[in-house]
């Protein structure tokens, strides 16, 4: 978890030199932040002796990450929704939730513990 500023860093890096908008900045900010302590936290289950990696791709007007843990996975698709009145209280799928919804697409690979995340610039 003390690594938060590395990824921080490397956002940074990457709004700097694709002159990203604040807007997608912002957005890539908070979704990739969620998704790797996602990754270290649940995936990881925070042993530090696996890592997350992080790639980039950049392609035309599109900006993709992808994080992948050491873990065994999740099942994606099974977590509950988070907005949803009987999960108000529960801490669980919000960082997912986030992902999605701030970044343009987002896609698991079986089994669950690589994401492909991805903005339109």
């Amino acid at each position: 978890m003390e690594n938060g500023r590395i990824v921080e860093n490397y956002i940074d890096q990457t709004k700097e030199k694709y002159d990203l908008d604040d807007d997608v900045y912002g957005n890539i900010l908070v979704a990739l932040t969620e998704c790797v302590n996602n990754a270290i936290v649940h995936g990881n289950k925070e042993d530090k002796t696996k890592d997350v990696t992080i790639g980039i791709d950049i392609k035309d007007h599109e900006i993709s990450f992808t994080i992948e843990d050491e873990g065994e996975g999740f099942e994606y698709e099974e977590l509950p929704d988070p907005t949803a009145p009987e999960n108000i209280d529960k801490l669980g799928g919000r960082g997912v939730f986030l992902m999605k919804h701030l970044a343009d697409e987002v896609k698991y690979y079986e089994p669950g513990n690589k994401v492909e995340i991805t903005f339109y610039i």
